[in-house]
């Protein structure tokens, strides 16, 4: 069997999980190899995975995207290339649903733009392209024999048919140009450095933190797992020993259903799988199973050598000694994760002073090529936040800035209207924000019955304005923070009064009452199209500010007659800093923003008047009494706040957080003054 020998290898996406181990085990085991590591530094990238490689002669690493032609090519003719291992790629299947886009992006165009470039040199003389076992598309359930290398491809997402159009490109560069090409399909990989969007360092990092470990559907789809340190020899015998115009299976026969591969972690853990495993919504489509011929490759000399049990654990003393590694993942960690690859969001300068401070050891190495930052050295680690802010004359727009000058956070606020796209992208061009705040929307003065003769203007602020917003931040990478209402809902038979069964954030909007929340129902139903955006659903909202019109103590406390009935409601001074964090957190998708719990109007009124005015008095009406007084209908209801409360845990309920941030800062003394 010949064997060849390559010089100087390209190796793309080497900053990731599986390529990491590939190019520290070559850097290691060759020394005469130049190893070029290319790499974006995308979201699941991390230059610390390769610090084993850090002061070898043979490597160097350049930040850069193989989507720039001018780049691979200078790569190509400047390092003298004759060996590319194509690694990079958006790999999520959860994302893939989200934003096929960047798929298509990255792993068709950018896998034409490095053969192209292979084309031009015209010096390549092997093209290793790393495709996945997906291609092949579902295994029959009762398949004793594998897919192999000849069957057909099928794939069922979109994850799986952009790698599928780039394993076509390569072969057709393959067979139109004479490109010493080898296509590898492999099986899930697992171990070390693995990003947390994947099952097992997902499930270790739930574990870690003492919660539930999300199962898509019944948990009885079976996948086959090998260790990393497995598919790296593997690369090395294909990059050694496979034949130009080959694929290979990197797989292995030994299946695992993923409700076992939860089991297993909760064994390592001391968790009882019965209350530690969450069944949660199927993706679109999952496939049941992925079955590998794994034969061909073993020809060529290679084995698996770990055992199941003895890499589970090492993965998990890994993630367990490790816990930082990936900083904040917060997002990577929800039952579907979506958009953490939207473009712009790339690891930043931290992970560069990583290496580079190893590569300023030695004066005569130059192996880092990285473009220089925009940023100054000595600034923080992590890119300074920025806030844009729609809203500036309401109330919680207001609000934002207060806290974000109090914590220090750079913002602006917005000068384009909703309603026009120029003077939007004006605003995001001017202030280039980390994050989007949508704090604008018609509500109507002096309260919602103005919608009802404004329609038109409702429309376009609530409903055009807003979607317009979120298309636009959706182009430029940005997540948008949006404040919607929780006013979309009413007391019904599956959710009655005094029940404590509240509204959850997957329920449809059942109140119709006003042509304000009719609006706000219509635009959060269109918003969950888009994976960038966190619809946050407030509801008579309060504030410490009894004097602000718009606070609802406020309102009550002037009106001749109020109706008594629960219901969920937002403390501002509490939550408004949470939405803050959940910025920082990119968290997505909708969530009732309420402080757990309902209060009622003379609950409330009944504090009003211990803490702030005893000589206070109010009378009570019926619905039907107010219905003669009001133009539209209000929405009574309570909701589930569950979902914010597993998030941020120190959440108080509605009376313990109207009490601390409302009534005790302004209780009056004796003498008539405020506590301060």
């Amino acid at each position: 069997m010949a064997t060849y020998t390559p010089k100087n290898i390209l190796i793309t996406g080497a900053a990731g999980f599986i390529a990491s181990h590939v190019a520290n085990r070559l850097i290691r085991k060759y020394p005469d190899y130049k190893i070029v590591v290319l790499d974006k530094l995308d979201y699941c990238s991390n230059l610390k995975n390769l610090l084993p490689s850090r002061l070898s002669p043979n490597f160097k690493f350049v930040k850069g995207d193989i989507g720039s032609a001018d780049l691979v090519n200078f790569l190509l003719i400047t390092e003298s290339i004759d060996t590319i291992m194509h690694f990079a790629a958006q790999t999520h299947v959860d994302n893939s649903f989200g934003n096929s886009f960047e798929f298509t992006k990255n792993n068709i165009y950018g896998t034409h733009v490095l053969l192209e470039a292979c084309k031009v040199t015209g010096q390549i003389r092997r093209f290793i392209h790393v495709s996945t076992d997906e291609v092949y598309g579902e295994t029959d359930e009762d398949a004793v024999v594998g897919n192999h290398e000849a069957s057909q491809l099928l794939p069922t997402n979109p994850y799986s048919a952009t790698k599928a159009g780039a394993e076509m490109l390569v072969m057709a560069y393959g067979r139109s140009y004479g490109l010493p090409v080898i296509t590898t399909r492999g099986n899930n990989v697992y171990g070390p450095n693995q990003f947390p969007e994947k099952l097992i360092p997902k499930f270790i990092l739930l574990a870690m933190r003492g919660k539930p470990l999300p199962i898509h559907g019944d948990g009885s789809n079976v996948r086959s797992y090998l260790y990393c340190e497995d598919v790296a020899e593997a690369f090395e015998v294909i990059l050694h020993r496979g034949e130009v115009g080959h694929v290979y299976n990197i797989g292995t026969k030994k299946e695992r259903r993923v409700i076992d591969v939860a089991k297993d972690i909760c064994k390592l853990f001391s968790m009882d799988p019965d209350t530690s495993i969450k069944f949660v919504e199927n993706r679109p489509f999952n496939d049941q199973r992925y079955f590998l011929d794994d034969q061909k490759l073993k020809n060529l000399g290679w084995s698996e050598r770990t055992t199941w049990e003895e890499g589970l654990k090492k993965t998990m003393e890994w993630y367990t000694g490790n816990p930082e590694w990936w900083g904040d993942v917060s997002g990577a960690l929800l039952p579907h994760p979506r958009m953490l690859m939207m473009p712009g969001i790339e690891r930043q300068c931290e992970d560069n002073n990583v290496m580079s401070a190893h590569a300023k050891s030695n004066a005569n190495q130059t192996r880092m090529v990285v473009p220089t930052s925009r940023s100054n050295p000595s600034t923080p680690k992590s890119p300074p936040l920025k806030f844009l802010i729609y809203g500036r004359t309401g109330w919680i727009g207001g609000l934002l800035g207060k806290i974000c000058e109090k914590q220090g956070i750079s913002f602006e606020y917005g000068k384009g209207r909703l309603q026009d796209k120029s003077q939007l992208l004006a605003d995001i061009v001017a202030v280039k924000p980390t994050h989007v705040f949508n704090a604008a929307g018609v509500t109507g003065r002096p309260n919602v019955d103005w919608c009802e003769t404004h329609k038109t203007e409702t429309i376009g602020t609530n409903v055009a304005g807003t979607l317009l917003l979120a298309d636009v931040c959706r182009e430029h990478g940005l997540l948008m923070m949006n404040f919607a209402t929780g006013c979309i809902f009413e007391y019904d038979a599956t959710h009655p009064e005094g029940s404590g069964i509240g509204f959850k954030e997957e329920d449809k909007p059942n109140f119709t009452g006003s042509f304000y929340s009719k609006t706000k129902a219509m635009v959060e139903d269109l918003l969950k199209e888009y994976d960038n955006v966190c619809t946050l659903r407030v509801r008579m909202p309060i504030s410490s500010d009894l004097n602000n019109p718009r606070n609802f103590i406020t309102k009550i406390s002037r009106y001749n007659k109020v109706v008594n009935i629960p219901n969920s409601m937002t403390i501002l001074d509490e939550l408004l800093p949470i939405s803050v964090e959940m910025a920082k957190r990119s968290l997505r998708g909708i969530w009732n923003f309420t402080n757990p719990g309902v209060v009622s109007h003379n609950e409330i009124l009944e504090m009003y008047k211990n803490y702030i005015d005893p000589s206070f008095e109010w009378v009570n009406f019926t619905l039907e009494e107010q219905a003669k007084v009001i133009v539209a209908p209000r929405s009574n209801n309570e909701m589930d706040a569950s979902k914010l409360k597993e998030e941020f845990p120190e959440l108080l309920s509605i009376k313990e957080s109207l009490i601390k941030y409302v009534f005790e800062p302004n209780k009056k003394t004796s003498d008539g003054g405020a506590i301060n």
